[in-house]
């Protein structure tokens, strides 16, 4: 086993491998940019060393800096993590001329498995079954037309080179085969410097299911059984789960047994995934799952395969890398009970999942399930990286308890100022399609709308008003609800949640939590943070008799534009003003047919998330 370990990657990741590297007696070694200083991975490494400012082309991603780093504390090993430099080949041989250990896969199967052409026309000499199509080297649009028809419609074009959802287009009709190409071949130009495509069979009800797989140094592998991935936005996922369901012992035995035959068709060693994708119109069946590609790494998902087969897959990896034999064999690996996994991200899901920077001034996250996280109360989530707060996993006898766990945990989560995604991910885990295994990747393009928390619900605005309604002991006079002489008192109580003025009832006997943050109340419930106080009097002004005109920046950002003066008349739709945000730009548009109020700002200020920055007052009617 190696003495040292430097881990080239950062947050959860990284005190991941720390874990399981100080149980087997490791030294550790950290890497970390400008940005990331005071970060708990860098604390919790035995040694961490700084490579860099801020952008990950100039450290986490700078081969040169990291070999450095490694010369200069003397580590035995190094661990790519996932993403970053994980999948690069150059990297891997340059970590072993070196005389580094690689704890990584071997850089002739990264390159093996790097394009999608090459990869499946491997698979195929290997008798793993692909997704029909045309890899063929014949690049002309006649012949990929002639292949698209021979397919049939509907076909799906790819880069070649491609990944992340880039360079990729659906075709339905033969006479827009043209057009599409054409900008499937522009985009995978720009984004990965190849234009070549591949034509294949669209999937109209996909299942994302991937097998893990492990190697050793001596020829054995072995599968660590199968996970679905198929609830993604984007092509990123959001949830992953383990065993799939609906897939039947002999179904599994069959792509299970096709993934170790991949995986030993580039000579592969250490952790790795086979990704297929299922047709799932008419159930699961071993003839309608095909291979897509292979991850030649630790996948960001791992810990769902580790709760349901009880291993510790760094630590496979580890005892790989330094030449021991795989830990268990096929026969000793099996599966126990059924497990998920929520990825918990910095981003307003009802703003558009627009991303959300800022320190973390309050975050409370589950105890009674496995929580990996990069980030603790106070840290800094910054433009930089990925917005991953933390992987909250749940691990129950069957799927049913497994995910009644999930709910729960993601329904318990806090965060402030910073938004997320916990209400989205707990309304997911309790939605009736979601909890009967009717899924495929469009699930959350088809259930969205019902799924975000765009405006408080009738329960939320009782919850605030009776949250705010409390502390006056019984005195009329100080109390926000209204009283009657010799009649029932009123309860109704006039509230701001987000900046939004409701209407809603204070209750006694209900339960609402509440902190106060930098002189703001912060309601919790159910997952989502909502921002409440009593109506502030430019807010009643804004909205007083004529509904919600208060026009609120979606995000922290910077006016670049204001459109209009105060007193102009509007039409819906028309544009206010401009805020940039992370080289974003968003126009905020008037709600209804009216004049433009009191405005809250001008070119060149600050706005903060959901800060008043103009008011639309309806005209006479």
């Amino acid at each position: 086993m190696m003495e040292s370990l430097l881990i080239a990657n950062r947050g959860e990741i990284a005190r991941r491998i720390v874990r399981t590297a100080r149980m087997l007696g490791i030294r550790t070694i950290a890497v970390y940019s400008e940005a990331d200083a005071g970060l708990p991975f860098v604390r919790e490494a035995d040694e961490a060393i700084a490579i860099g400012p801020p952008p990950a082309r100039e450290s986490y991603l700078s081969e040169a800096r990291i070999l450095e780093a490694a010369r200069k504390t003397g580590a035995a090993a190094i661990h790519p993590g996932y993403g970053f430099l994980s999948e690069n080949a150059e990297f891997a041989e340059a970590v072993e001329k070196a005389g580094i250990v690689w704890v990584g896969a071997p850089a002739a199967a990264i390159r093996a498995m790097g394009l999608k052409d090459a990869a499946k026309e491997l698979m195929q000499a290997a008798g793993v079954p692909v997704t029909p199509g045309y890899l063929g080297p014949d690049q002309s649009e006649a012949r990929l037309a002639a292949e698209a028809d021979a397919i049939g419609y509907p076909v799906l074009i790819k880069a070649v080179a491609g990944g992340g959802g880039k360079g990729m287009r659906r075709v339905d009709r033969a006479q827009d085969f043209a057009e599409l190409l054409a900008s499937c071949r522009r985009e995978a130009a720009a984004s990965f410097g190849d234009d070549r495509v591949l034509i294949e069979r669209y999937i109209a009800n996909p299942r994302h299911i991937e097998v893990q797989v492990f190697a050793d140094k001596s020829g054995n592998c072995v599968h660590l059984f199968e996970r679905d991935c198929s609830l993604q936005r984007r092509h990123q996922k959001v949830i992953e789960e383990a065993p799939a369901p609906g897939l039947d012992p002999a179904t599994r035995a069959a792509i299970c047994d096709a993934a170790v035959k991949a995986a030993k068709a580039v000579n592969y060693v250490g952790a790795g995934t086979i990704e297929f994708i299922a047709d799932a119109s008419s159930g699961l069946h071993a003839d309608r799952i095909w291979f897509m590609e292979m991850n030649t790494r630790l996948q960001v998902e791992h810990p769902v395969t580790e709760a349901i087969t009880g291993e510790d897959l760094v630590l496979w990896q580890l005892k790989v890398a330094s030449g021991e034999p795989l830990p268990k064999s096929q026969g000793e690996i099996a599966v126990n009970g059924w497990a998920f996994e929520a990825r918990l991200y910095a981003e307003n899901p009802a703003a558009g999942y627009l991303p959300s920077t800022g320190r973390l001034e309050h975050l409370k996250l589950p105890t009674f399930v496995r929580v990996d996280s990069g980030v603790d109360e106070g840290d800094e989530i910054t433009a930089f990286y990925d917005p991953m707060i933390a992987k909250i996993i749940a691990h129950g006898p069957n799927r049913e308890a497994a995910l009644s766990k999930l709910a729960a945990a993601c329904a318990g989560i806090e965060v402030w100022p910073v938004r997320s995604n916990a209400g989205l991910l707990a309304r997911i885990a309790t939605d009736p399609d979601f909890r009967a295994a009717r899924i495929d990747t469009g699930f959350l393009d088809r259930h969205g709308e019902s799924l975000v928390a765009s405006k408080p619900d009738e329960t939320v605005v009782d919850r605030a008003a009776t949250a705010l309604s409390k502390g006056t002991d019984g005195d009329p006079w100080s109390a926000i609800t209204g009283f009657r002489i010799a009649a029932t008192s009123d309860s109704r109580v006039r509230v701001r949640i987000d900046g939004h003025l409701h209407w809603g009832r204070a209750h006694s006997d209900l339960e609402a939590k509440t902190i106060e943050i930098d002189e703001a109340t912060v309601l919790f419930d159910a997952g989502n943070a909502w921002s409440i106080g009593l109506p502030l009097a430019r807010e009643i002004e804004a909205n007083h008799g004529v509904g919600d005109g208060a026009i609120l920046s979606p995000m922290p950002g910077l006016v670049i534009s204001v459109d209009v003066a105060e007193g102009d008349p509007v039409a819906k739709g028309d544009r206010l003003l401009t805020v940039e945000a992370m080289k974003m730009e968003h126009s905020l548009r008037a709600p209804f047919d009216g004049i433009v109020g009191k405005l809250q700002v001008s070119p060149g200020v600050r706005v903060s998330e959901n800060q008043l920055v103009a008011s639309v007052m309806k005209g006479e009617e």
